[in-house]
C-alpha cells in the first residue's frame, strides 16, 4: 500500500483534487498540493478498463453526467465490477454536494481502501505506459515452439503479454492483475506472497475441477522451481486464476500469493497458454532495454552454451568440467563429486555425439548474473543413447558464464 501511495504522489492529478488527496492519504500518504491537470488528451478504445479510464477522464474534467452515463455502460458490461459501482455512487451524491474522497456514498464497503488502491493502480497503468522501444531485459531467447511469453510486474499490477517473433519477443498485450497480500519473494508455504522467477505453465485446470473462487479456471505454474529448492524456498500451487462470478477484479494485494486476473482476460490468455511450454516471468519493477542489450547477453550466453556442449563431445573432460561453478550442486552433488562422477563417465567411452535444439534463455528478474537455459538435448556415446529436455542455470562469475544447476527440465 505504501508503495501505491508513493507511486500516487508522483502521477499527475488526475481526479478532482480532494478525490485523490484524501485517497493518498488514506493508504498512508501525503496529500499532493498542486492544482489537477487532466488525463491524457484520449482514452484507450475498448474494454472494461478502457471505460473505466474514460469515466476517470471525463470526472477530470469535470464532465460528471458524461462520467456518470460512462460509468453505467460499464457497469451494463460488467455489473460485477466493483470498483465501477463505488464510482458511481461518488457521482450520483456530487449532484448533491461536494465529493471529498473517493467512496463518500453512504453504505460504501467496508473494503474502502482496497478500492481505493485498485483504482490507483489502474490509473498508474494508464498513465505510465510501456516505453514502446524496450522489451524486458529478462527474454534473451525464446524457443521456436514458445509462442507467447508471459512478464508480471508486480509493482504496476500487470501482466504483459509478448508474442514469439523468430525468437524475438514482440508486445501483444497487457492486463490488471492481482499478487499476494504480503507482498513478492515467497520463502514457504502459507506466507501469502508471490514468487519471483522464471516459471513455467505446468497444467490447466478448468471450472469443473476448482470452487468458484478461482473463476473460470486456473493455470498452476512451477513454484516452486529447481532454484527455489536449491535457496531453501517451499510450498506450492501458485496458480494464474480467475476471480469468482460475483467479483470482476480484486485490489492489488489480494492473492494468497497467485497472479489472478478478471476472468475474461484469463479466458482470453489462456487461449495462448501451452502447458510446459509458456515461461511466466515475475519481477517486482520490470527493466526494459533495448533490443540489442538483450542481443549482447543472450550472444555470450548461447555462445558458453555451445562451447559447454563442444568440450563435452571432444572427451577432453577437463575442458568440459570448466564450464561449472565451483558452486555448482545438483542431484544431491557438489561440483567435487559432480567431477569426479563426469571423469570415470567420460574415461569409458571412446565417442560422444551431443546436438541441442529448442534453446530458450532467460535472465532472471533481480539477478542479472543468473540465467535458466532451457534445450531438448539428444545425446550419443559409444555405450548409451538418450533425450530429454534438460535446464541449466547459469551464473555470471567473473565475467564468465557457469553452470551452477544441471538437471531435467
Amino acid at each position: 500500500m505504501l508503495r501505491l501511495a508513493r507511486l500516487a504522489r508522483s502521477l499527475p492529478v488526475v481526479l478532482p483534487l480532494a478525490f485523490v488527496a484524501a485517497a493518498v492519504h488514506a493508504m498512508g500518504g501525503q496529500p499532493p498540493h498542486a492544482a489537477p491537470p487532466l488525463l491524457k488528451s484520449s482514452a484507450p478504445q475498448a474494454g472494461p478498463e478502457a471505460m473505466l479510464i474514460k469515466t476517470l477522464f471525463e470526472i477530470g474534467q469535470n464532465r460528471l453526467d458524461t462520467a456518470l452515463a460512462e460509468i453505467d455502460k460499464l457497469l451494463a458490461v460488467n455489473p460485477n465490477f466493483r470498483l465501477a459501482h463505488l464510482i458511481k455512487g461518488d457521482l450520483l451524491l456530487a449532484r448533491a454536494r461536494p465529493i471529498s474522497t473517493l467512496g463518500n456514498a453512504d453504505g460504501a464497503p467496508e473494503r474502502i481502501d482496497d478500492l481505493r488502491a485498485e483504482a490507483l493502480a489502474r490509473l498508474a497503468r494508464y498513465q505510465q505506459e510501456r516505453p514502446r522501444d524496450r522489451v524486458p531485459k529478462y527474454l534473451l531467447q525464446l524457443q521456436p515452439e514458445q509462442k507467447y511469453a508471459l512478464v508480471v510486474d508486480t509493482t504496476r499490477s500487470t501482466l504483459y503479454v509478448f508474442e514469439n517473433h523468430n525468437g524475438e519477443p514482440q508486445y501483444l498485450a497487457d492486463y490488471y492483475v492481482s499478487s499476494g497480500k504480503n507482498g513478492v519473494e515467497k520463502l514457504k508455504a502459507g506466507d501469502k506472497k508471490t514468487p519471483l522467477g522464471v516459471y513455467h505453465v505446468v497444467a490447466s485446470l478448468n471450472r469443473t475441477k476448482l470452487s468458484d473462487f478461482y473463476g473460470i479456471g486456473a493455470y498452476p505454474i512451477s513454484y516452486p522451481n529447481e532454484w527455489d529448492r536449491r535457496q531453501g524456498r517451499d510450498g506450492s500451487g501458485i496458480w494464474l486464476h480467475g476471480t469468482p462470478s460475483d467479483t470482476y477484479s480484486r485490489p492489488p494485494r489480494a492473492s494468497d500469493g497467485c497472479v489472478v486476473l478478471a476472468n475474461q482476460d484469463l479466458a482470453t490468455i489462456g487461449q495462448k497458454l501451452q502447458i510446459g511450454l509458456t515461461p511466466v516471468i515475475i519481477a517486482e519493477g520490470i527493466d526494459w532495454v533495448a533490443p540489442a542489450e538483450t542481443h549482447a547477453v543472450r550472444d555470450v550466453l548461447v555462445a558458453s552454451v555451445e562451447q559447454w556442449r563442444h568440450d563435452w563431445e571432444s572427451l577432453d573432460t577437463r575442458a568440459y568440467l570448466k564450464h561449472y561453478s565451483a558452486k555448482f550442486y545438483a542431484g544431491g552433488l557438489d561440483f567435487e563429486a559432480w567431477s569426479k562422477q563426469k571423469t570415470k563417465i567420460n574415461a569409458g567411452k571412446s565417442s560422444i555425439k551431443v546436438a541441442l535444439t529448442g534453446i530458450s534463455a532467460f535472465l532472471y528478474p533481480g539477478k542479472d548474473t543468473l540465467a535458466v537455459v532451457t534445450f531438448d538435448q539428444d545425446y550419443s556415446s559409444s555405450n548409451l543413447s538418450d533425450r530429454m529436455k534438460k535446464r541449466q542455470y547459469w551464473v555470471l562469475e567473473n565475467g564468465t558464464w557457469k553452470i551452477a544447476y544441471e538437471g531435467p527440465g
